[in-house]
C-alpha cells in the first residue's frame, strides 16, 4: 500500500507497547558515571565518575561475527509500574507545556547511555548466542539479532546498515535500554539514507527504553513491543532507492500483529518538511493488516503530515489517553493535523484527555 502524506485517505496504523523498568535511578546528566551496572540491569548503582552489510533487511548476511560479550547468567529484572527512573514533573491535564525536557518528558538528558564506552568497529554482526548481553559499547556498526533474550545496554550504535538493532522471525526477549542509537547520514545501504533504528521482524514483543535515537527514518518499527521513556529526534529525510523521499516516522507499526504495542511516556519528534516525505510521529498503518491492540498514552508528539495516524477503519482496542501534542514544527502538530484516519466507532477504542502543548484539548475529525 502506498502511503501519502497530504490530506486524503490514507491507510494507517501502529501498536503501542510499554514496560515500566523496576531499579533504582543512575544519575542520568553524567554519562561518563557508573562503576559498575549489573548485567542485565536497567539501573545503576550510584555513579562515580566486519562483515559487509546485508542487502535487504529480510536477508542475512552470509558471514556471522560472534556476540560482542558472553550470555550473563544474571536473571532478567521483574519489570514493575513504579519505576524511580521516570522523569517527574510531568504537567497536569490542561496546562500549558513549553518544551518536553521542562515538563518531564524525556529529552538528551535522561536518555542514553549512562556509562564510559569502549570503541568496537564492528561493522555488520549477527548475535546468535541467547542471553547474550551487550554493555559499555561504543559500535561503529549494527546488530542483527538471532536469537532469545539478548539484552543491549548502556551502548552507543552508529549504523550504516539497514538498521541499528533487528530482531530476526522466531526469536524473543530483545531488550534495548539506556543506549543512544545513531546513523551516519549519506552512509546507509538504501541510496545514502538509514531506515529502522530498532526493528522487530518477529511476532514477539520487543523492549525500547530511556533511549536517545536519531537519524534513521522510520527509527522505532514494530508491530508488538514496550517503548517508553525515549527521545526520538533529528531524524534525516533521504531520497530511497525507488527515487522517492522516504517517509519517515518517529514510531511506525505496519499492522497486523499478534500482540501489543505499548508506546508510553515518550517524546517522538519528527521534524521532517512535508516535501520531504514526512508522515507521522507515530504512524499505525494497516499496511499488513489490521490494526489492534495498541495504546499511546502519556507521550510528547510533534512533527509529521499528521502527528498520529490511528489505525483505520476496522482498528480495535487502540487507546490514545494523556499525550501532548505540540506545535514545535506546525501550529497542528502535524502539517496537516493532529490525527488522521482514528476509528471512532472501532470496538474498544478510547481518545481521551489529549491536549496541544498551549493547553488546548485535541478532539479527532471524524475518519474519512
Amino acid at each position: 500500500m502506498t502511503r501519502r502524506t497530504g490530506p486524503g485517505p490514507l491507510a494507517g496504523l501502529l501498536l503501542a507497547a510499554l514496560l515500566a523498568v523496576a531499579g533504582t535511578a543512575c544519575s542520568e546528566p553524567e554519562r561518563s558515571a557508573a562503576p559498575h551496572c549489573p548485567d542485565g540491569a536497567p539501573t545503576c548503582s550510584a555513579s562515580t565518575s566486519s562483515a559487509p552489510p546485508s542487502s535487504t533487511p529480510g536477508t542475512p548476511s552470509t558471514t556471522a561475527a560472534a556476540p560482542t560479550t558472553a550470555p550473563a547468567p544474571a536473571p532478567t529484572p521483574t519489570p514493575t509500574s513504579t519505576s524511580t527512573e521516570k522523569p517527574a514533573g510531568k504537567p497536569t491535564a490542561g496546562g500549558a507545556c513549553a518544551s518536553p525536557g521542562a515538563c518531564g518528558f524525556p529529552d538528551a538528558r535522561t536518555t542514553g547511555h549512562r556509562t564510559a564506552l569502549e570503541p568496537h568497529h564492528t561493522g555488520y554482526q549477527t548475535i546468535r548466542t541467547d542471553g547474550t548481553v551487550i554493555r559499555g559499547r561504543d559500535i561503529t556498526g549494527s546488530l542483527d539479532i538471532y536469537a532469545n533474550d539478548v539484552t543491549v545496554i548502556d551502548t552507543r550504535i552508529t549504523s550504516d546498515n539497514w538498521w541499528g538493532i533487528n530482531l530476526r522471525p522466531g526469536y524473543h526477549g530483545l531488550r534495548v535500554l539506556h543506549s543512544t542509537i545513531t546513523a551516519v547520514p549519506g552512509k546507509g545501504p538504501d541510496n545514502g539514507g538509514v531506515d529502522y533504528a530498532v526493528s522487530n521482524m518477529g511476532g514477539s514483543s520487543v523492549e525500547v527504553g530511556w533511549c536517545d535515537v536519531s537519524v534513521f527514518g522510520d527509527a522505532l518499527s514494530m508491530g508488538q513491543g514496550n517503548l517508553h521513556d525515549n527521545y526520538v529526534h533529528g531524524i534525516v529525510p533521504f531520497v530511497n532507492l525507488g527515487g522517492e523521499w522516504q517517509h519517515t516516522n518517529a514510531v511506525i507499526s505496519g499492522g497486523g500483529n499478534t500482540g501489543r504495542l505499548v508506546i508510553r511516556h515518550n517524546t517522538l519528534l519528527n521534524p521532517t518538511s512535508l516535501k520531504q516525505g514526512a508522515s507521522g510521529s507515530i504512524g499505525l498503518f494497516a499496511d499488513t493488516g489490521v490494526v489492534r491492540n495498541v495504546t499511546v498514552a502519556d507521550n510528547w508528539i510533534a512533527g509529521g503530515a499528521y502527528a498520529l495516524y490511528g489505525g483505520s477503519t476496522g482498528a480495535t482496542n487502540i487507546k490514545v489517553t494523556g499525550n501532548v501534542f505540540s506545535t514545535q514544527y506546525h501550529p497542528a502538530s502535524g502539517g496537516y493535523g493532529v490525527v488522521a484516519h482514528w476509528n471512532a466507532a472501532g470496538a474498544g477504542n478510547v481518545w481521551r484527555n489529549n491536549r496541544m502543548s498551549d493547553g488546548r484539548p485535541v478532539h479527532p475529525e471524524p475518519a474519512s
